[in-house]
């Protein structure tokens, strides 16, 4: 990989999900992967792509706000993709 490149190989997302959640003190298991690039692709999509990461900490914020459990992750994402999809700037 080039130094300038910063595009992530699929296998690698994984060891770095781990290394961050390791990091922060989270849990790799609890870190919903999936979900969180469907959030961010839903909102690049419907709002613009600097929206993507910008609501993807929104969501945790609000997430962990709410107990941090994974029902309170996906509510929290359940509710800005809503958003997202009807969004009209």
């Amino acid at each position: 990989m080039a130094d300038n490149d910063r595009t992530l190989p699929p296998e690698a997302l994984d060891d770095w999900a781990r290394a961050a959640a390791e990091r922060l003190g989270l849990d790799r298991d609890r870190v919903p992967v999936a979900l969180i690039l469907d959030l961010a692709r839903d909102v690049a999509h419907g709002v613009a792509r600097p929206a993507a990461p910008l609501t993807a900490f929104l969501a945790g914020l609000a997430a962990g706000r709410a107990g941090g459990s994974p029902e309170d992750v996906e509510k929290a994402v359940a509710d800005v993709v809503a958003l997202a999809k009807t969004w009209r700037s």
